[in-house]
């Protein structure tokens, strides 16, 4: 009796389902498994516009997602601040002004901007000026108050901790360039003469870091071994290793306080402005007093613009920002667990099963968040049909374009012709998890959502994942 059940079963299916999917789903099943076997393998395909489920394996396993999350928190972004949402940083002065010098205090209060820079703090020295002001007598304070909780999300290891993707969190912060990786600077290293220490320079500047130079300028046949890396829990940073001539090598390290080391900054940048600050300065958190005055608020780019370095970049700190941003203005605290509270009432209100997700951060760095293939491709067709579909498809990364703001973290991946601009997708990658989710434009001129998730893996799984989805374009 069961037997013919099946095989009715099966008839039936035969009879609704068109011909060229059920052929379609077979060569799938057969990639999948080819390529990725089936343990700790999750995979969804769906129709974009109804949203149907067309493929599945493993399609309900929760799985660890990696950045793939942050398609869940881009949307939730964009859709609960709005498109036109920017981060502000205000400016106050606490004291009188005799002259040309302030006999009293300067506040930056931090409202989570990533885009801050070392070309605003410059301006900031225009503003004071402007103000009458050329000295200041006072000390320099930073109010960081807008955001509470832990500066580092859970689940970061200690030896993590000195690399830009495992950046600490602060209301007021700072980025070294454009990539906006907030809570970090940028230290080059140029070669000297052979058997000298190489030449070191730091964007915005050192910021209160401290630089342990034991690095050698060697031949130029020889390797690059240089490595750049502040010790746990210090503001020291140490270079070792070796740069050839006439070569450079420049990375990024994470603040150990980005309040603080913004305030080193800022302090810097107006002393090379020319402003004169009293030898006595302090550089210390602190509340904006009510009695002091507003001389200046910074409005940072559009949220609209910074998706692009977000997720075309895989950008963490932006994370970060946008989680306890979320928290504080929709449920009164700027931490990560309101954040990640706002992010599940969004996901509950774009009809996504919010129980089948479990977040511990926005930025999918944690091995303790969990989603299934299947609700990230349901999250993708949802993603489809809000107002903001556009700006987040505009900015995710696409596969075969070498221009790293245009390809992304996608630019060296579906570099053949028939594949370049067809997979434009979110990838991720933790240690020993390889994911891809987004939007495949098959041979049939259809679009579809897809997920590929992986984890506890012992070798690199991207070429394989990448079989499976051009198997997508090829029979769909």
């Amino acid at each position: 009796m069961k037997t013919k059940l099946i095989l009715s079963l099966i008839i039936f299916c035969l009879f609704i389902i068109p011909h060229h999917l059920v052929q379609a789903a077979s060569n799938l099943e057969s990639s999948v498994q080819n390529q990725l076997g089936s343990e700790d393998i999750s995979v969804s395909l769906r129709e974009l516009d109804s949203g149907e489920l067309l493929f599945e394996k493993n399609g309900d396993l929760t799985m660890k997602p990696a950045s793939t999350l942050k398609l869940l928190t881009a949307s939730a972004a964009l859709g609960m601040l709005g498109p036109d949402y920017r981060f502000r940083t205000e400016i106050f002065i606490d004291g009188e002004i005799e002259g040309k010098t302030l006999n009293g205090d300067l506040y930056i209060k931090g409202g989570g901007d990533p885009t801050l820079q070392k070309k605003d703090f410059i301006f900031l020295a225009g503003v004071l000026k402007s103000n009458g002001i050329s000295e200041i007598k006072g000390n320099i304070y930073g109010d960081d108050s807008l955001f509470a909780g832990e500066q580092l999300t859970p689940g970061i290891a200690k030896e993590d901790e000195s690399f830009y993707f495992a950046a600490r969190t602060s209301a007021l912060t700072m980025s070294p360039d454009n990539d906006y990786d907030a809570g970090t600077i940028i230290i080059h290293v140029n070669a000297a003469n052979a058997g000298e220490r190489p030449q070191v320079t730091a964007d915005p500047g050192t910021s209160g870091l401290i630089i342990d130079n034991q690095a050698l300028t060697v031949s130029r046949n020889q390797p690059n071994t240089i490595e750049i890396l502040r010790q746990y829990g210090t503001n020291q940073v140490t270079i070792t290793g070796n740069i050839p001539l006439s070569t450079t090598f420049k990375d990024w390290v994470t603040l150990i306080d980005p309040t603080i080391n913004t305030l080193e900054a800022i302090k810097a940048s107006l002393e090379e402005s020319g402003l004169t600050l009293a030898k006595t300065i302090k550089l210390e958190r602190k509340s904006v007093p009510r009695k002091a005055k507003s001389i200046y608020t910074k409005h940072s780019l559009p949220l609209e613009s910074l998706m692009h370095p977000f997720l075309k970049l895989s950008n963490n700190s932006m994370a970060n920002i946008f989680i306890k941003t979320l928290g504080r203005e929709f449920n009164g605290k700027g931490d990560t667990n309101e954040g990640l509270i706002a992010l599940k009432d969004y996901g509950i209100s774009i009809g996504l099963n919010m129980e089948n997700w479990r977040l511990e951060d926005g930025s999918g760095l944690s091995h303790a968040n969990k989603v299934s293939a299947n609700e990230l491709s349901l999250l993708l067709t949802k993603m489809n049909e809000i107002p903001s579909y556009k700006i987040l498809h505009s900015s995710l990364p696409i596969g075969g374009q070498a221009d790293r703001k245009v390809g992304g973290s996608l630019k060296n991946r579906f570099i053949e012709e028939k594949y370049r601009n067809r997979v434009i997708a979110k990838t991720g990658h933790i240690s020993g998890v390889y994911t891809l989710a987004g939007y495949v434009k098959a041979n049939s001129g259809r679009t579809y959502a897809f997920a590929i998730m992986t984890q506890n893996q012992a070798a690199n799984r991207l070429n394989a994942i990448d079989q499976v989805v051009k198997q997508m374009i090829k029979d769909y």
